[in-house]
């Protein structure tokens, strides 16, 4: 399946002559556009597997709208001149490559590559890190309802945790969402338990 590319260029002559060195790989599907204020709304129409920005001289106006679209996409940044603060401007935008401008085909594809396995390492990461969160806040959530019901209904810490487990059951809910409705419920009633179940429901 071609690799989709979106260039974006303000340039046409530019776009044209780098568009011609991206075909010469063959499995290339470009499609190009100028870039500014519309190009969140191009990118979300074309949907490309990879983002080429191509650019005379570093311009941190079309900085702001890489960083809309290199969230979600693998994004390279060419640029006419070598400016080390603003290739690092760039990266902590999102983008994968900054890179020199007229440098030969064969050093380009790899750059390519190197740019979409980077970002999904990325987003691999970002994945692993958000789960990882999110198993931290169920568990201090799980610690919390518990120590209610050992305070307010006088349970020992097992019979908490298996009230907890009885309540998910019941529901059909997981036991991550009933404790984080309980222990909210529980605050918004000002720490006082909304309703007087028996210890042993």
């Amino acid at each position: 399946m071609p690799l989709k590319i979106l260039l974006v260029d303000t340039d046409a002559d530019r776009a044209r002559a780098l568009e011609e060195q991206l075909s010469q790989s063959g499995f290339a599907e470009i499609q190009r556009a100028p870039g500014g204020p519309e190009l969140a709304a191009t990118v979300e129409r074309v949907r490309p597997d990879l983002i080429i920005v191509d650019m005379a001289l570093p311009d941190r106006d079309a900085l702001e709208g890489i960083r809309t679209v290199a969230s979600d996409h693998p994004t390279v940044v060419f640029a006419g001149s070598d400016d080390p603060g603003f290739a690092e401007d760039a990266i902590a935008a999102g983008v994968c490559s900054y890179n020199l401008s007229g440098m030969a085909f064969q050093d380009v594809k790899p750059i390519m590559v190197s740019a979409i396995a980077l970002f999904r390492r990325y987003r691999q990461v970002e994945t692993e890190l958000a789960a990882a969160k999110a198993l931290l806040e169920e568990r201090r959530l799980i610690e919390r309802a518990k120590a209610i019901l050992m305070q307010d209904r006088k349970m020992t810490e097992p019979e908490a945790y298996r009230w907890l487990q009885k309540k998910a059951m019941n529901e059909n809910r997981k036991l991550g969402q009933v404790v984080a409705t309980f222990v909210k419920d529980h605050d918004a009633g000002g720490g006082q338990p909304q309703t007087r179940e028996s210890r042993h429901e």
